[in-house]
Order: structure tokens, then sequence, then C-alpha cells
């Protein structure tokens, strides 16, 4: 697997969740900073997002934000970066996200979280991510998330060799290790995402 260098973190701007979710995504921007890897995320300065950026930047990492224009002009953007890429709206700023990165980790989330999760692994079935998914399943919050992607398989809209996109694990410590261990994903696995 080519090196490790970035990794793009997907989590929530709601400053309203349990202090268990923003804790987790403060430990996780420390983990990050401390294994060397730098942070890309969605730019924000609030609920998860502003930990994960806070913690990885007092750690002595590097963050890299991106946001759509209209939340800037809304004054949601974190002010202490270490670069902030602005851009015209969410379908770019998904795109750039990836770019940026090597690896994928998702903490808890909302809409928004879900929809660049499911996302990110349609990418990788289709060939056009290839790097490691790791879902961090803090207080149980994705039980719910994996069984469905499990039911995707049994019932027969992924085939069981896709169960092996992502990883799974409860503890944002738990990461680097993770991405280290993710099972390589071919170019070629586009040639199976349509199931016959």
């Amino acid at each position: 697997m080519p090196s490790i260098r970035s990794v793009c973190v997907y989590c929530a701007s709601s400053e309203r969740t349990s202090v268990i979710y923003h804790d987790a995504a403060s430990r996780l921007g420390r983990h990050l900073a401390g294994e060397g890897l730098a942070v890309v995320y969605g730019g924000g300065r609030s609920g998860s997002m502003g930990r994960v950026a806070g913690a990885a930047l007092a750690a002595g990492g590097q963050v890299t934000g991106v946001m759509p224009r209209f939340m800037t002009d809304l004054e949601w953007c974190h002010t202490s970066l270490t670069k902030l890429h602005i851009v015209d709206d969410m379908h770019q700023r998904k795109r750039l996200m990836l770019d940026l990165a090597d690896a994928v980790v998702a903490l808890p989330g909302g809409c928004g979280t879900l929809e660049e999760l499911f996302e990110v692994i349609s990418w990788k079935r289709l060939g056009l991510f290839l790097g490691p998914i790791v879902i961090v399943n803090v207080n149980g919050f994705y039980e719910p998330c994996l069984e469905l992607l499990e039911r995707t398989i049994t019932e027969g809209f992924m085939d069981t060799k896709h169960g092996i996109m992502w990883s799974v694990v409860t503890e944002p410590e738990e990461v680097a290790a993770a991405i280290r261990c993710a099972v390589p994903w071919p170019t070629e696995a586009r040639s199976f995402a349509v199931l016959r």
C-alpha cells in the first residue's frame, strides 16, 4: 500500500451532541497528529469538526480545511488552520477533500457525514478512491449503519468482496493501526462493481 500521509476526517459540526463524541474527536485529532498524519476536513470550527482540528493543531499537526464559499460568508470556518481552501459548492468540497487525502476516517455525525461516508464507499467500489476507510464506532453509533451495509451484501446488492472496503474501530487511538492494516483495494475492483 502506498504511504499514508494525510487523512480525510468526516465528522459533525453540531454542538448539541454528547461530550462523548466531542471527546472522541479531540482524541482523534491528537492521535493523527501524534502519528504524523495530516488532517483534511470540512474546515468548520464547531462541534466535532472544531475539536478534531483544534486538538491536531495543538499537538503540532497539520490541518487543511475545505469549505464552500457560502459557509465562509456565514463565518463558520476555523480561523487557525494550516491551510484553508475556499470552493464554490459542496460537490467541489467533497472532491477536493478526497483529492488531498490518502485515507478516510468517519466519526459519528449527521446526514452530511453519512452522505460523505456512503459516497466514498461507492467511489471505492468503483475504483475511484483506493485508500483505507475507517469507521470509528464511538458509543455504538454506527451499529445500525454497519448492519445495513452487511445487509446490502447478504441481499445481493454488493458482493462479499466489498465487505473489506472499510474497517471498524471503537476507539480513536486505533485508527492509525487500522489504516496500516487495511487490505489494499485494486483499481480493477470496478470489474466486479456491477453484479451479474
